[in-house]
């Protein structure tokens, strides 16, 4: 049964997650709190180990998600799962889509798409910047301003987004860099 769901999951974000690997986010959040496969900061982790290994991220998602559920059967139903509308959906269209490319009202819902998607991955970072880096469980639980957020994180975060900004270093090389100033900081 395990294996239906994560497949049937994984399927259903496969084929509405349009905009690539990170329209997947708001649905494995959605996931992880209906199905409790993990939680928000295991999320963020996910992300994180998925932006860092090779391949597309909803791929390496449904995979990591899958492993952790199921062992590597699982990885392989839930990107299975994931890869399956895919491959029947471009099958399907790149039949259609010369006949409608120039089509009004293909190239209208194609404009429509991209601000939804815009907005659905923009929800997602959110969602994720407040887990990683505001603390609000441990604020509500002290009521204590110092406890909403911690310095150290504050300051990893607010200097990566100014010094990639500044340096341009690959994705890999930041993400690295974080997992040393991590390990040396004991986060």
């Amino acid at each position: 049964m395990i294996y239906f769901k994560l497949f049937f999951e994984f399927f259903k974000t496969g084929l509405f997650a349009v905009g690539g690997g990170l329209a997947t986010v708001p649905f494995l959040a959605a996931m992880g709190d209906k199905m409790a496969w993990f939680t928000k900061a295991e999320l963020a982790n996910m992300i994180a180990i998925s932006e860092s290994t090779p391949g597309p991220i909803g791929i390496n998602m449904a995979t990591y998600v899958g492993y952790t559920v199921a062992g590597i059967p699982g990885s392989i139903v839930a990107t299975l799962g994931e890869i399956t509308p895919s491959i029947v959906v471009i099958m399907i269209v790149a039949g259609f889509l010369k006949k409608f490319k120039d089509n009004a009202y293909v190239k209208a819902a194609f404009e429509g798409i991209r601000p939804m998607v815009v907005g659905l991955i923009s929800s997602a970072v959110l969602g994720i910047f407040t887990s990683s880096v505001i603390f609000l469980d441990k604020y509500k639980e002290s009521g204590n301003i110092y406890d909403l957020f911690d310095l150290r994180i504050l300051i990893i975060f607010v200097s990566i987004y100014f010094l990639n900004k500044k340096f341009k270093l690959h994705p890999a090389a930041w993400i690295g860099l974080g997992a040393l100033v991590g390990v040396v900081l004991g986060l």
